[in-house]
């Protein structure tokens, strides 16, 4: 099958943005979750600015992420397989059908931790505590997701451009 060079650059843009992305949230989550976020270290985030940064940093790479691979990675690796992305819940339940997510429901699901991280987190420390704690403990499956879709890519051979040599 030949593919449209615009959809192949894309999806190789895209491709190396997941990976920074990936790796930049999972060393923002070994520096935050050294210890489980309690609502009293929520509480310390008026006055631990280092803190209150690398919170900031986690729920931002985490929502990126998520954004990333959800609303752009998903869709173009099911256009370049010859299917028409449609609404997101429709993609994440053939990406989970394909065995690119673990669950379509825990994908929704987790894109409402974004809303509690970012939204709540100034009135509700709780909420915060909760949402990021429940965050950390989705990490694994971003971080699942991002690989399985790479492999995916890899060893259908859309990495390889026009100047490289195709593994024989």
């Amino acid at each position: 099958m030949t593919h449209d060079p615009e959809h192949l650059n894309r999806l190789r843009f895209l491709l190396r943005v997941v990976q920074r992305e990936r790796k930049q949230l999972q060393n923002t989550d070994r520096r935050v979750f050294d210890e489980p976020f309690t609502v009293a270290r929520a509480r310390q985030l008026d006055t631990d600015v280092e803190l209150s940064e690398r919170i900031e940093a986690f729920a931002s790479r985490f929502s990126r992420l998520q954004d990333t691979v959800g609303d752009k990675l998903i869709p173009i690796v099911l256009r370049m397989l010859g299917e028409s992305p449609g609404a997101a819940i429709d993609n994440f339940d053939r990406a989970e059908r394909l065995g690119w997510l673990a669950s379509a429901d825990e994908w929704m699901s987790t894109r409402l931790l974004r809303n509690q991280m970012i939204h709540e987190y100034i009135e509700d420390p709780a909420i915060l505590a909760s949402a990021l704690q429940a965050a950390h403990e989705r990490v694994p499956m971003l971080v699942a997701t991002t690989l399985a879709l790479e492999a995916e890519v890899e060893n259908r051979g859309w990495l390889v451009t026009a100047t490289s040599t195709p593994p024989t």
